[in-house]
């Protein structure tokens, strides 16, 4: 089987649930509104799956304008908000690195504040973002821990789920990774890892860096519940990077737009001669 795109998901707001696409475009900062919206306590800084794990569990819908946002979850009524591109900026906080996100008001911050049992926010990435983000290709994203877009392939995932059985352990499905493109037909395991340059529908991704992983792995994505220790302990086991931690999967920037969809052929330009430095996401 030549390699194909095999599930497409993109994350509207940064730590809850994904959404998977038969079809999406491809923009300068990823998937169309992935991570565009981020949760975050009163200090600015971001809400993430280690420590709010309930976050996996609310549903955003977008609309394909993004104009529109609904959030869901079990045993609360839903809310939905007109978004807000004009409002009031606030100062927010990724990994210490200061950014500005536009704040979309009080009704879904108090939805949001019963759902995490904390006070919490909304914002939406402004329009003068103008996030540099690092790695072998410079790119731009949202509130994206890493770069643009994650991809990662199924046959690292069995792998994996390969050596977590053989001791013993249950396997885990690729929603723990959380990633955007994923990639059937890569008969070698983390074939990903080696791509410089790719060719998906109308769009081209340049290699950023390995994807370094961390507690938001151990999270059942169906129930917002920390189930560890798996994947960690087995990726532990075989996949240290340079410079610390375990990768899984890599980042990519984006070169040029266009339109994707499942089923799209994964067609690599061009090879890294060794795999680069891993990085969070």
């Amino acid at each position: 089987m030549s390699p194909i795109v095999v599930e497409l998901v993109t994350y509207p707001v940064k730590g809850c649930a994904g959404i998977s696409l038969p079809t999406a475009v491809l923009t300068p900062a990823g998937l169309a509104h992935d991570r565009s919206f981020m949760v975050i306590g009163t200090d600015g800084g971001f809400r993430s799956q280690r420590r709010d794990p309930l976050l996996a569990i609310i549903q955003p819908s977008v609309s394909a304008d993004g104009t529109r946002l609904d959030l869901s979850m079990p045993g609360l009524e839903p809310v939905g908000i007109d978004v807000d591109s004009t409002g009031p900026r606030r100062d927010v906080e990724l990994f210490g690195a200061p950014f500005q996100g536009i704040d979309q008001g009080d009704t879904v911050a108090e939805w949001l504040s019963a759902a995490l049992g904390a006070p919490s926010r909304l914002v939406r990435v402004p329009p003068e973002h103008a996030r540099v983000t690092g790695g072998l290709t410079p790119g731009t994203a949202g509130y994206a821990d890493g770069a643009a877009v994650l991809m990662l392939s199924l046959s690292s995932l069995d792998l994996l789920n390969q050596r977590i059985t053989d001791s013993g352990g249950r396997p885990v499905p690729m929603g723990r990774f959380r990633p955007n493109i994923i990639v059937g037909g890569w008969d070698e395991p983390h074939t990903e890892d080696g791509v410089e340059r790719v060719t998906i529908g109308g769009g081209e991704l340049a290699h950023g860096k390995v994807a370094i992983r961390c507690a938001v792995t151990l999270v059942d994505q169906g129930s917002g519940v920390p189930s560890g220790p798996e994947p960690l302990r087995t990726l532990a086991d075989y996949r240290r990077m340079e410079g610390g931690g375990v990768g899984f999967g890599t980042t990519f920037a984006v070169l040029r737009t266009g339109g994707l969809a499942v089923g799209d052929d994964v067609i690599v330009t061009r090879r890294l001669d060794r795999v680069v430095a891993a990085q969070r996401s």
